[in-house]
């Protein structure tokens, strides 16, 4: 297997704490040098016995083998995705991959804590940086049964839950996902089509990078559904497209669910087009129950989203909540919204700022 030196931030200031904790006993009992070089020994080899436990999985579609390399690499995602363990790389080539084979609608790519998974590779590279996401594109597809319909289609594509920053998803095409159940908001069947990132209780904050998100639909949450119930949901989105996703209800593109807990994503640098919803055509954010939906968000452009009644591009609701979205630098074109309109201003740098339009219940 190929390796990875990866050791998380946590990881090495518990090591540098333990180094320091070992510099204080050792200066009361007048250290010498030779005392010293074992310490950092020690350190240096902890270092490296996190770091060979970490690997390079490889997956290509049509493959058969145990994805140690290009040549022997997983053909199932879903397989891989099981056997990867914190630290591990997937290298994802391109093709299109499915979660199941079979008809289970609740069937989704499931990604663990410090887990890295990569798109974009044509399956021959040697290092990451040799990847084309943008012309090797690789697809997580929710098309799980026939192609003529997609009320038989994965409920959802890709669920994280109570993951970091250092869970990792990037360079892919995530796509018809389809949650159209029944039941309560922070339903999997009902909510983010394409993601459903779940922080209930917990803390669940990846990094998205670099993805499109395309003809996904939910009730809410077309295509990312960030539920924060009491606990907090920050995940880092960067660099995406969110492209003709659609919600029954609301946030045709992106639902920040606050309720009991904080939701403030970070979204740099995306594109959301074409996006529809009945309130939020691009992103609804919901600050209730106590909890806090305040994205910041720098750098994007909306165009051509519909809020079917309010908020083309964006909408803030409160209810005994608190709802501040920080919108820098980012562009806004033709979103319509039947009642109400977006709110704009001019920054000092020229760019246009949007405060959105924020309702008080």
């Amino acid at each position: 297997m190929w390796l990875t030196a990866v050791l998380d931030a946590e990881g090495f200031f518990a090591l540098l704490h333990i180094l320091f904790a070992s510099f204080a006993d050792l200066s009361s009992i007048n250290t010498k040098l030779g005392d010293i070089v074992k310490i950092f020994t020690l350190f240096i080899f902890s270092f490296l016995c996190i770091s060979l436990n970490a690997e390079v999985i490889f997956v290509k579609a049509g493959s058969n083998g145990g994805g140690s390399s290009w040549s022997s690499a997983f053909g199932d995602l879903s397989e891989a995705l099981d056997y990867a363990r914190s630290g591990d790389e997937l290298w994802v080539a391109a093709g299109t991959y499915l979660p199941t084979n079979r008809n289970d609608r609740y069937a989704h790519f499931e990604v663990m804590d410090g887990v890295k998974l990569y798109g974009g590779f044509v399956g021959n590279e040697t290092a990451l940086e040799q990847r084309d996401w943008a012309t090797n594109r690789t697809i997580l597809s929710g098309e799980i049964g026939s192609i003529a319909t997609t009320n038989d289609n994965s409920y959802t594509v890709l669920y994280t839950r109570n993951v970091s920053l250092n869970t990792v998803i990037d360079g892919f095409t995530i796509t018809k996902g389809y949650a159209d159940g029944l039941g309560e908001r922070g339903d999997i069947r009902r909510c983010g089509g394409a993601w459903f990132n779940d922080g209930e209780a917990g803390k669940s904050n990846p990094t998205v990078a670099n993805c499109i998100f395309v003809d996904n639909y939910g009730r809410d949450g077309g295509a990312i559904y960030n539920y924060a119930k009491g606990g907090v949901c920050n995940p880092r989105i960067v660099n995406c497209q969110f492209l003709n996703n659609s919600a029954d209800l609301d946030g045709g593109a992106i639902y920040n669910d606050s309720s009991m807990g904080i939701c403030n994503p970070v979204i740099k640098g995306c594109k959301l087009s074409g996006n529809k919803a009945t309130y939020g055509g691009g992103i609804l954010n919901s600050g209730k129950d106590g909890g806090e939906a305040s994205p910041t968000i720098t750098g994007c452009s909306f165009e051509d989203n519909i809020g079917y009644i309010r908020g083309g591009s964006i909408y803030s609701s409160e209810s005994n909540g608190k709802c501040s979205p920080a919108i820098t630098s980012s562009y806004f074109s033709d979103n319509k919204a039947t009642v109400g309109r977006e709110m704009y201003q001019k920054s000092e740098e020229g760019q246009v700022v949007s405060k959105g339009f924020v309702k008080k219940m």
